[in-house]
């Protein structure tokens, strides 16, 4: 058996690299945290450093390796309420198995710079990216009231009083009550001041937010 002493500094450089990233995501309380995180880059090293040993199919066995990473990334993502949450560990974790491979071909300085942008874009751009998304931000409103004549578009024009832009989606009508579905956009102090407004309002038979 030959087990070079480099192999053994890039598999060590590879725990350290996804440890790091891990601990990150294990702190948020993310789905692939610690041991994952130090599992794709260790995972993704090893492959690296036996594709060059084997030769021609080096290419073929890189080529897998992101195949496999993005099934691992897909299973990662799922959608709650309204929202479609654990893209930026998916993220993560094809960004990770990335930096493994660098490792396992020995490509030190591209992995260093690599893990200094990935982790300080987890960790700097979070405040940034929660301001972004108060400013403009989508929430699926449904509302049961009385059926009138432009019943919807009388509460078309309440959400573009409030500052925010609908888009209608399904409508249906039974007996004298009408079902209203729209996905609005606009900023969360104008969602809120919406929603306020509509919990308050006596016409709104039921309002789902």
């Amino acid at each position: 058996m030959n087990f070079a002493e480099e192999d053994l500094i890039r598999l060590g450089v590879a725990l350290i690299v996804g440890g790091l990233i891990g601990i990150e995501r294990e702190y948020h309380g993310k789905a692939a945290g610690l041991r994952t995180m130090i599992m794709i880059c260790v995972g993704s090293t090893l492959f690296t450093i036996i594709s060059g040993r084997i030769g021609n199919t080096g290419d073929r066995i890189a080529a897998n390796i992101v195949n496999g990473i993005g099934f691992l990334g897909a299973g990662i993502i799922f959608r709650e309420e309204n929202r479609v949450k654990g893209l930026t560990t998916a993220a993560t974790v094809w960004a990770v198995s990335a930096l493994g491979m660098s490792i396992g071909a020995g490509h030190y300085d591209i992995a260093l710079v690599g893990f200094v942008f990935i982790l300080s874009s987890l960790l700097l751009l979070v405040g940034f990216a929660e301001r972004v998304q108060r400013m403009n931000q989508f929430r699926d409103y449904k509302i049961v009231t009385a059926f009138h004549n432009k019943t919807l578009n009388q509460y078309e024009r309440f959400f573009e009083e409030c500052g925010l832009s609908p888009k209608r989606g399904q409508q249906q009508r039974i007996g004298t009550e009408i079902i209203g579905h729209w996905r609005v956009y606009g900023s969360e102090s104008n969602h809120e001041k919406c929603i306020n407004r509509l919990l308050n309002d006596p016409e709104v038979k039921e309002f789902t937010f």
